[in-house]
């Protein structure tokens, strides 16, 4: 006889026993279950209904860049890991306001997201926009000239050569995003590394400040309120992205699906994205990094050598070339904490 027809067996020898008696217990018991089946289920077809809805919002909202990606060669993956470049482009800075040569929008900000293979950490390397580099096809300039001259495909091919390391995946949101997903999450605290006031007015404490969107915009976009300009600004921006993070993996925000749908709307609508980067895949990515919580973050900026001025009388900031190729070999062997062991910020 089966374990299964032993059970039963049992079962009915038991109800037989019983037999004439009340049985409030079981009467229970099976409601209970039976309620919590209920409830299951009802929990299940919401959850399926919620991520449907944000699957949509997301790629209804978001852009697709057709052309994300360089034509022609370009460096091999590195297996397992990902690298995502992050573009944060300023739409309103327009007739060269800081003496770019580059009119039109600008990347204003720019990291790459580098993902290892064992999902242990994320590491996020700002790139300062003032970086003096190659430019393919135009010879050398700051970096954040290729966006205006030739978009994101030019803003990966320059990010590529520079590091000789493959861009998997590109992300480009609007500054003014900033202002809407910080207010979706009911404002970011962010830590500055110094005491300031904006052009704007705006005042912010050595330590941290709980911004709302407006304060947020401000806070990554100043740079003329320090001696050393671009330098605070990234670590500003570094600052606001941990914040994020910190938002978006709080309690309340996890446990909100309202918060949650707000902030993927928000952000939705000033993102644009590679066709590979769609809904699906960032659920995977972001399942992947489950066990990764604010603490894994290390942000870091790629490093210099001081500055320079350019012959038509540009102010620049060089790259530290040695550093550089070290860093580089280390993302395409994918081990960026040895490498940071070695070269502390």
């Amino acid at each position: 006889m089966s374990e299964r027809r032993a059970a039963r067996a049992a079962a009915v020898a038991i109800a037989h026993r019983s037999a004439g008696r009340k049985r409030p217990f079981l009467v229970a018991l099976v409601a209970t279950l039976g309620s919590l089946l209920g409830v299951a289920t009802v929990i299940a077809v919401t959850a399926s209904l919620f991520v449907g809805g944000l699957a949509r919002s997301f790629d209804d909202r978001t852009t697709t860049l057709p052309d994300a990606f360089p034509s022609g060669p370009r460096p091999a993956a590195t297996d397992g890991a990902q690298n995502i470049l992050l573009i944060g482009s300023d739409s309103r800075a327009q007739d060269d306001p800081d003496g770019d040569r580059a009119a039109g929008g600008r990347s204003d900000a720019l990291m790459l997201a580098h993902v290892p293979a064992d999902r242990d950490a994320v590491y996020l390397m700002s790139i300062m926009r003032d970086s003096w580099v190659e430019v393919p096809g135009r010879g050398r300039a700051k970096i954040n000239a290729a966006y205006s001259w030739g978009g994101v495909p030019l803003v990966v091919q320059t990010v590529e050569q520079l590091l000789d390391t493959r861009i998997d995946h590109v992300a480009e949101i609007d500054f003014a995003g900033f202002r809407d997903m910080t207010n979706a999450l009911g404002g970011v605290t962010v830590q500055a590394p110094s005491d300031f006031t904006a052009r704007a007015g705006t005042h912010f404490s050595a330590g941290p400040n709980h911004l709302d969107g407006d304060a947020a915009l401000t806070f990554v976009r100043e740079r003329s309120a320090f001696a050393d300009a671009d330098h605070t600004r990234v670590r500003n921006q570094q600052a606001f992205m941990r914040g994020v993070v910190d938002g978006v993996l709080s309690k309340g925000t996890i446990t909100n699906p309202g918060r949650i749908q707000d902030f993927v709307s928000a952000t939705s609508e000033y993102l644009s994205v590679d066709a590979g980067l769609d809904f699906r895949t960032l659920v995977g990515l972001g399942w992947s990094l489950r066990d990764v919580r604010s603490s894994d973050l290390v942000t870091f900026t790629m490093p210099t050598a001081g500055g320079g001025t350019s012959p038509d009388g540009q102010s620049y900031v060089a790259v530290n070339d040695l550093a550089v190729q070290s860093l580089s070999r280390a993302l395409r062997s994918d081990d960026v904490a040895t490498w940071l062991e070695a070269n502390p910020q």
